[in-house]
């Protein structure tokens, strides 16, 4: 019979940094930096990319199709990991990390660029799902909130050098070192994880039984819709059709991924996983456009494009670690009004400063609210999510959370990637993006508000 590393909290316990977790936290924090390292990277960088490989048109589709994969990563490591032990799917995903990052960095074309963007995709949603169980089986849960807040501060040292490095390799070597070399440090942080987890019980005593077959198809449908709204743009007179035909397939395919009554915003956990992608599609889907706004209407470098997301990000870690501290005390409905405002805030002053030419100045400071709104909420709501399941449904919940957060983004950047084309004649474009990421954001309160309170742990069902 297996049982988890620790199932309760001892007085030889002083932190997620104690002795007895000192190389797992490393190993996974490693992992999210690498993670964060790439998503900064390349949200800076993209615009370059799209130049040289002559991609304008698939540049949504760079950042929507890995996305998409992701969910089809997260179902099948989430079902993995419920029937069993984390360590082979975690692998599995890394691996598939590596490969997706190897082609992109060597790609000729940015079709074969998505390609590998497609299969990067694959691993970053099984990576994200199965490093939540490690953190279920391996911490105790009053240790939960510290180690998610160390998640979120593992991107401050990429958001001071990442966005910035990025550029910087991109204008002094080449852009294709930014997907290379995080493909080669990823190998290395995994074998300090693996070295470390091997041989330990992870396993669960009582793994799930049901089907697994049905939810890949699931996912498979998902990534298909995703993927067909983010390509819809380039199919004339068939766009509306298959923009309406993609949104009713994701809203059918995805709720037997997630908790029941996630999209009526049911109380409880169902209100998390809704939030979780109302507030990931609002940032994500305008976060790439402000490097995008920077180099087009500024007249930025990379280099100093990439800058213009350092304040965000040090401002979400910052805020993470609050919650970290004080989440507790702050309460759910608190933390969803603080952060909420913010990230609305944020996002209608890039609309302003896109609207109105204002200094950039006034967008990379305002964006600093986005970050600190996004570090309140993200880890408190992967915080509730754990409190709401049991040993048996860990992975179904932690997949379930990471599918909305990636159907949300994915489905955000398809619609603003939309929008931003057929206005691509008209100044209206970067403005109407950032309008949809403001009714997003104002959006996330409805589910913000209806969390509850998870003081006790109970069973979830697929909607």
């Amino acid at each position: 019979m297996t049982r988890p590393v620790v199932t309760a909290l001892d007085d030889r316990v002083t932190g997620v940094w104690s002795p007895r977790y000192v190389w797992v936290t490393a190993g996974a924090v490693a992992l999210i930096f690498l993670a964060a390292v790439q998503s900064l990277a390349v949200t800076t960088v993209m615009p370059v990319v799209s130049a040289d490989l002559d991609g304008d048109a698939l540049y949504a589709v760079a950042f929507a199709g890995t996305l998409a994969t992701s969910v089809i990563g997260m179902v099948v490591v989430g079902a993995w990991c419920d029937r069993g032990g984390v360590l082979a799917p975690l692998t599995t995903a890394v691996v598939l990390f590596v490969a997706g990052l190897v082609l992109a960095g060597a790609a000729p074309t940015m079709e074969l660029l998505v390609v590998g963007r497609l299969v990067q995709g694959l691993g970053t949603g099984g990576q994200t799902v199965a490093l939540y169980v490690v953190v279920a089986r391996v911490y105790p849960a009053i240790l939960h909130g510290r180690v998610f807040a160390a998640f979120s501060a593992a991107w401050v040292v990429p958001s001071l050098i990442g966005p910035a490095l990025a550029g910087a390799v991109t204008e002094f070597l080449h852009w294709r070192w930014v997907f290379l070399g995080v493909a080669a440090l990823t190998v290395v942080a995994f074998t300090m994880v693996v070295l470390r987890l091997h041989g330990q019980p992870l396993g669960t005593e009582h793994p799930a039984t049901e089907r697994i077959w049905p939810r890949i198809v699931c996912a498979v449908a998902v990534a298909t819709g995703a993927l067909a709204l983010s390509l819809a743009g380039q199919l004339g007179p068939f766009a509306i059709a298959v923009v309406a035909g993609s949104a009713v397939l994701i809203a059918f395919a995805s709720r037997p991924l997630l908790p029941r009554g996630t999209l009526r915003a049911a109380r409880g956990l169902p209100s998390v996983v809704l939030m979780r992608g109302l507030i990931a599609g609002a940032l994500f889907g305008t976060e790439i456009y402000i490097p995008y706004l920077l180099i087009d209407e500024y007249g930025f470098s990379p280099t100093w494009a990439g800058l213009g997301l350092t304040a965000a990000a040090l401002a979400w870690a910052a805020a993470a670690d609050v919650q970290g501290r004080f989440g507790d005390r702050l309460g759910n409905t608190r933390i969803t009004i603080i952060g909420s405002s913010q990230l609305l805030t944020a996002i209608a002053l890039s609309g302003a400063t896109a609207l109105w030419g204002l200094p950039p100045a006034v967008m990379i400071a305002g964006w600093a609210l986005a970050g600190g709104g996004m570090g309140l909420m993200y880890p408190r709501l992967t915080v509730l999510t754990l409190a709401y399941s049991t040993a048996q449904n860990q992975g179904f919940n932690s997949s379930a959370l990471s599918i909305s957060d990636a159907v949300g983004s994915a489905t955000a950047i398809a619609v603003m990637g939309l929008a931003f084309t057929a206005l691509a004649s008209t100044d209206a474009g970067f403005p109407v993006v950032f309008a949809i990421g403001a009714v997003l954001a104002a959006l996330a309160l409805i589910p913000g508000l209806r969390m509850g309170s998870a003081r006790r742990s109970v069973p979830s069902e697929p909607a």
